[in-house]
């Protein structure tokens, strides 16, 4: 069966990609040929399954220690598989092909919990990340061969995991004369830097801070539950950010940190959005004035992350964003003013649609593994070598 695949010049596959927002599932039917940096990939379908509103409240508990329990962990770590493998053969129906012409399904997984420095005074907690889904229950439900749990190969052999996508940005990006930045905003914010006619060894990525994570949750709490984002930027577009606010946010240490870095909802989760709340409240900002302060706090992010760690090292002509946050026009619009001196373009506008870019790539990881090719980035994670990342679920 494995060597079936290996020996297929071109194929179709599955990517699933389920991010740190937790607003769904997203799987990109893809058809491959070749293989390696030199791999030509073609997006047939993209399908996305939202998370109901309990599902999502029951998985943003798991990625709370003050919440969680390790039964939840083992039943939603079943449960996940489920939704990924209906999600999976959903995709593949509207793409008007069946399960017979898929070669595999490769899943991201649903990150709970990222500890890439482990935890200070605890020699059991060790630099490790846990994603959820059984890779098993997956292979069994779609009858397909299933690879996932890629990023603990990384932390393996040094690296953060983390961020995963910039083997695929350069395979899909790379541009012979212009320098790229490659903004994805989901629940986390992650960028690839792609200097012109990159290569393995040229191009450099890390985690930006959040995404849409802390904007969905002050709307979900000033909406009292009765949104879950703000849809279009709407809302954060009546409001004016509060400057002294944005300053004390701006303020974390982990923004200035140097590059490989990585994040989640353990900086930047519930504690944060609660304590921001906190401060809007003792300033007595409007609601509006609120969320439109958070939204300058992932456009500043973005902007800053951009001048003072990528133009001193690269040139930079277009910053193309992807993910959910390429859909917030106030966002779009802040980012633009601050970074004038660059073109401002979604990756629709380069022909792969905005939510579908990370599991295109996640489909291509999946097939390098099945091939034996290292698909991680150490310039991107920090790992001490190029490596194999992923672990197979046989149908």
């Amino acid at each position: 069966m494995l060597q079936w695949v290996m020996d297929q010049p071109l194929l179709y596959a599955v990517g699933l990609m389920s991010g740190t927002s937790l607003d769904g599932v997203d799987a990109a039917v893809v058809r491959i040929e070749g293989s390696g940096p030199d791999t030509k990939v073609g997006l047939v379908h993209y399908y996305s399954r939202p998370y109901d509103q309990e599902l999502r409240a029951r998985l943003k508990e798991l990625c709370d220690p003050r919440s969680s329990d390790v039964s939840r962990i083992c039943g939603m770590n079943a449960y996940m598989a489920e939704v990924f493998a209906a999600a999976t053969i959903e995709a593949v129906r509207e793409a008007g092909l069946s399960m017979s012409d898929i070669a595999f399904v490769s899943s991201h997984g649903q990150t709970i919990w990222h500890m890439p420095e482990g935890a200070e005074g605890d020699p059991y907690l060790i630099r490790s990340t846990l994603q959820i889904g059984d890779l098993s229950i997956l292979a069994k439900k779609t009858g397909k061969l299933t690879v996932g749990d890629f990023r603990p190969a990384d932390m393996a052999v040094g690296g953060q995991g983390a961020p995963l996508v910039p083997y695929g940005d350069l395979i899909l990006f790379r541009h012979p004369s212009k320098g790229r930045m490659l903004q994805n905003i989901g629940g986390i914010g992650n960028c690839t830097v792609l200097p012109p006619n990159a290569g393995i060894d040229d191009l450099f990525a890390f985690d930006t801070g959040p995404g849409n994570m802390i904007i969905d949750q002050v709307v979900q709490t000033l909406s009292d539950g009765e949104m879950s984002y703000d849809a279009n930027g709407a809302w954060a577009a009546l409001g004016r950010p509060d400057a002294e606010l944005l300053a004390s946010l701006l303020s974390h240490p982990y923004f200035k940190g140097a590059p490989p870095k990585s994040t989640g909802r353990e900086l930047f989760g519930a504690a944060y959005t609660t304590e921001l709340l906190a401060q809007a409240s003792e300033r007595g900002l409007a609601a509006a004035d609120i969320v439109a302060t958070a939204t300058a706090l992932t456009a500043h992010t973005i902007a800053d992350a951009c001048r003072e760690l990528v133009l001193p090292r690269c040139r930079v002509d277009e910053v193309i964003v992807s993910g959910g946050g390429a859909h917030n026009a106030t966002l779009l619009r802040m980012l633009g003013e601050l970074l004038p001196q660059q073109r401002l373009m979604t990756s629709g506008e380069l022909g792969l649609a905005d939510d579908a870019k990370e599991a295109v790539i996640f489909a291509l990881l999946g097939h390098d593994f099945l091939r034996g090719i290292p698909n991680n980035v150490p310039a991107a994670t920090g790992a001490d070598c190029r490596t194999v990342m992923g672990k197979l679920a046989l149908p």
